[in-house]
C-alpha cells in the first residue's frame, strides 16, 4: 500500500509557467513588497506592476494589496473589475474576468490540482474564466477548468465544481442552483448590454 504514492516521481517537466524562472522570483518579491505594502488607494500603483509582469488589467480596475497572483502574465482583468482582501489567483494555467465582475475577500481561483489516482501525483491545469458582471462572494472557491457565465452569482464560502450558467445564483458545497439573478434576464444573461450602458 504504501507504493500507490511516490511523490519522488512527481516531475512539472511537462509544465511552462510562461517566463523563466528568475522572472517569477522577482515577480513574487515584488508582490510580497511593494505590492503588497501599498496603501490601500493606490491601485493604479498595484495595476501598474502586474501590467509590468504581463497582466492585461483593464483601465478602472480595484484590487486591493493583500490579493495574490502566481503568475499575473497569465491574468486578464476587464475593466472596472475588483479583486478583494486576501483574494488569491492561482494562476497556473490562464484566469481571465470580465468588466465590471467582483471577486470578493478570500475568494480563491485555482486552475492547478493534481491527479489523485497517479502515483507520480501529476499535475493538471485548467482554466478559469469569470464573465461580465459576475459576483464571486467572500471565500469562495473556484475549481480549474470552471466558466462563471455573465452576471452569475457564488454565494460566501461556496465551492464551484461546474460550470455556471449567465444570469444565475448558485451557493452550498458544492455550489448549486438558488434562483435567477435579474428577472429581466435570460439564463444566458442577455440583456447585459443595455444594463451596462444605464450604467457607465
Amino acid at each position: 500500500m504504501n507504493n500507490l504514492v511516490r511523490l519522488d516521481l512527481y516531475s512539472q517537466s511537462h509544465y511552462s509557467r510562461g517566463r523563466n524562472g528568475i522572472v517569477a522570483l522577482l515577480w513574487w518579491f515584488i508582490q510580497g513588497t511593494l505590492f503588497r505594502w501599498s496603501l490601500q488607494p493606490m491601485y493604479g500603483w498595484r495595476n501598474w506592476l502586474l501590467r509590468l509582469f504581463g497582466a492585461d488589467i483593464g483601465t478602472g480596475v480595484k484590487i486591493r494589496p493583500s490579493a495574490r497572483f502566481t503568475y499575473p502574465w497569465k491574468v486578464k482583468v476587464g475593466e472596472h473589475s475588483w479583486i478583494g482582501d486576501h483574494a488569491e489567483l492561482y494562476s497556473l494555467d490562464t484566469i481571465t474576468i470580465g468588466k465590471h465582475c467582483v471577486v470578493s475577500q478570500n475568494g480563491y481561483l485555482c486552475t492547478g490540482s493534481h491527479k489523485m489516482d497517479d502515483p507520480a501525483f501529476s499535475l493538471v491545469i485548467k482554466p478559469i474564466r469569470i464573465e461580465d458582471g459576475a459576483w464571486i462572494a467572500s471565500d469562495v472557491f473556484v475549481y480549474p477548468g470552471v466558466t462563471i457565465g455573465t452576471m452569475a452569482v457564488v454565494a460566501a464560502r461556496s465551492t464551484v465544481l461546474h460550470d455556471i450558467p449567465g444570469n444565475e445564483v448558485h451557493a452550498g458545497t458544492p455550489a448549486k442552483y438558488i434562483k435567477m439573478r435579474f428577472d429581466a434576464l435570460g439564463a444566458s444573461g442577455e440583456g447585459f448590454s443595455k444594463i451596462h450602458l444605464l450604467h457607465k
